[in-house]
């Protein structure tokens, strides 16, 4: 049961309620002190002043303390004064009848001394436990906590089974991933079943995919769907600045699983403790390597038998991870989570659509397609942006233009209104965009078809021209690779053709263009150098000088063979050109229906555009 203090707003503000606890308790020490010499009334007096009060009589009673004199004048007033070793001093005291009281000095501990000092003390108390509080020092259990008496505790987050909501039902796509962690969830419900066989399940699972693709929200289905406790971590959690702690806290996380099972342990970003060894020297990499090492004898000693802890750990740098940890009998199984193809970005749309109004005419067939790339995690913000532009425009539901601003928006960045381009930029990039989007137009064969061009300022772009592919590619051929260099080389192309000189806005078109004729040179053997692949090991390349002038002279063969045939087409349609570029100069943003209607360009027959 958690602490009531927790529960407290001063335990839950971090630095700033800390800073105004340590503010309180100094202003709540000056009171007191100005509170004690109040109570007190106390003069301090000096000691020529005190041996004249005694001699005119004033004095009534003295209390001494070795060389510390507090006493009482006729009038009821206190005084307080240090006083030399003299004879004299006693004789003048007796004359004048002053009542004398002696103490040892050890022994003069006065009240108004001890309050200040037990109010400084309860003050230290109540900082040292707000820290305790806020590091969650007095959470027990698996919180961990950073304060020295846990810190060899488990940071892992527990999560038992009624509180996962998420199912495979939650998991749009990831068909496969889903298939492979079947088994897992099988043999957690249904142990039965592998045992009458012999069969021994996957002990560790380990889920590779780039971010936001759905490696922990499959963890957390498969968690649901076998109905049993979760305990979920990161790698950096177990690394500790003291040596021996990351493996205290593998530790300690596998005896808590071994208590409630069935149960699994999610382990995301294991990379930050699963390195391989040997690759670095001094202490923090001791530590990891302890971590590591403990981890590896925890999930090799597992007892399958009449309880299972099966771990999932997720990870996008598989390719650094110790052999050790990939070994049949540790992640004996790896489960790939790839980007969502077509008909996953589709259902991806489709699940996070139920929870925003949209409008009728919003096809998700059509933005699935239009968003080639995008991760789930990518989907799900397209929407929340589509629903954040709808709703300051106070529509009703979500439109097609919406999405289109988004993905505009999440693409190349917010459109920049306060950009104003004289009418010769202007001009330059509407044939430019044209250029790009008329040389797609004409090689309809080879290039995914067109889905809208805009001049209007977008991040660093004046202008952009897009597609969307008809259908999901997982093989490209030489004649579409040099269609898109082609098509890349448009707006240069445009530009020397309409105006007869160069501008630096074909920068990135270059550099896509070369990108595709170098990888058509050195990997895919689509030149004349043959099927060989020209790449790197280690960060040396893996050819001569001599081959990679010649790999160059390809490039440049290839680039300059688009760029002829953009010049040709554009030239051959310089009518169509200038008519489109006009257009665009007018509206500024056209899609492909009305580019084909004003073209006179018969549409592909396997889209419907806007």
């Amino acid at each position: 049961m958690k602490n009531k203090f927790q529960k407290s707003p001063l335990f839950q503000g971090g630095p700033k309620n800390l800073l105004i606890l340590l503010m309180l308790m100094v202003g709540g020490l000056l009171l007191l002190h100005q509170f004690t010499d109040y109570a007190r009334q106390i003069k301090t007096v000096s000691y020529d002043t005190f041996l004249k009060r005694v001699e005119n009589g004033d004095v009534k009673e003295v209390h001494v303390a070795g060389q510390d004199v507090y006493g009482i004048f006729r009038d009821g007033s206190r005084f307080e004064t240090v006083v030399g070793s003299n004879q004299k001093n006693w004789e003048l005291l007796k004359e004048h009848n002053v009542e004398v009281w002696v103490s040892s000095p050890s022994n003069q501990v006065s009240l108004w001394y001890i309050f200040p000092l037990l109010f400084l003390l309860m003050s230290l108390w109540g900082v040292w436990y707000y820290i305790k509080q806020s590091r969650g020092g007095g959470q027990g259990g698996g919180q961990g906590g950073n304060n020295i008496f846990t810190m060899g505790k488990s940071r892992a987050k527990m999560f038992m089974p009624y509180t996962i909501k998420e199912t495979f039902a939650s998991v749009a796509g990831n068909q496969e991933a889903k298939e492979e962690l079947q088994d897992v969830v099988d043999f957690l419900r249904y142990p039965d079943k592998y045992k009458r066989l012999g069969a021994k399940i996957t002990r560790g699972v380990l889920l590779v995919g780039e971010p936001g693709n759905g490696k922990t929200l499959l963890a957390k289905a498969v968690a649901g769907e076998a109905n049993c406790p979760f305990f979920s971590i990161s790698g950096s959690d177990f690394i500790e600045v003291f040596v021996g702690v990351g493996a205290a806290r593998v530790r300690d996380l596998f005896a808590q699983a071994r208590k409630n099972s069935p149960s699994i342990i999610f382990i995301d970003e294991i990379d930050a403790v699963g390195r391989h060894r040997g690759s670095g020297l001094g202490g923090g990499h001791d530590e990891r390597e302890q971590t590591l090492n403990q981890l590896l004898t925890e999930m090799d000693g597992f007892q399958t038998v009449g309880g299972a802890v099966i771990v999932l750990a997720a990870t996008n740098r598989a390719d650094v991870l110790d052999k050790a940890l990939l070994r049949p009998g540790r992640f004996d199984r790896t489960v790939e989570v790839p980007y969502p193809d077509l008909v996953s970005r589709e259902q991806i749309l489709r699940l996070h659509g139920k929870n925003v109004k949209l409008d009728s005419s919003v096809d998700m067939s059509k933005i699935a397609r239009g968003t080639p790339g995008f991760t789930g995690a990518d989907l799900a913000n397209l929407i929340n942006e589509a629903a954040i532009i709808a709703s300051k425009l106070t529509q009703d539901a979500i439109t097609v233009n919406d999405f289109e601003e988004a993905r505009d928006k999440i693409l190349l960045g917010k459109e920049r209104k306060s950009v104003i381009l004289t009418l010769e930029d202007r001009t330059i990039t509407a044939f430019h965009e044209a250029g790009h989007a008329l040389v797609r137009l004409l090689s309809p064969s080879f290039t995914d078809p067109l889905h809208k061009v805009t001049i209007i300022p977008r991040g660093s772009a004046l202008g952009v021209t897009h597609y969307l592919p008809e259908k999901e590619k997982y093989i490209t051929s030489k004649e579409e690779m040099l269609a898109s260099v082609d098509a890349a080389l448009g707006g240069r192309a445009a530009e020397e053709l309409v105006f007869g000189k160069l501008t630096t806005g074909a920068y990135s078109d270059f550099k896509a263009a070369t990108d595709i004729a170098r990888k058509m040179v050195c990997y895919y053997g689509m030149s004349d150098l043959g099927p060989v692949v020209y790449g790197q090991q280690n960060g040396d390349y893996s050819y001569s000088q001599a081959t990679a002038q010649k790999i160059d002279e390809e490039v440049r063969k290839i680039l300059d063979a688009g760029h002829n045939k953009a010049m040709e087409l554009l030239r051959t349609n310089r009518d169509k050109l200038d008519l489109l570029s006009n257009t665009l100069l007018e509206k500024e943003t056209l899609f492909a229906g009305e580019i084909y209607s004003l073209l006179g360009i018969e549409p592909r027959t396997e889209h419907t555009f806007k």
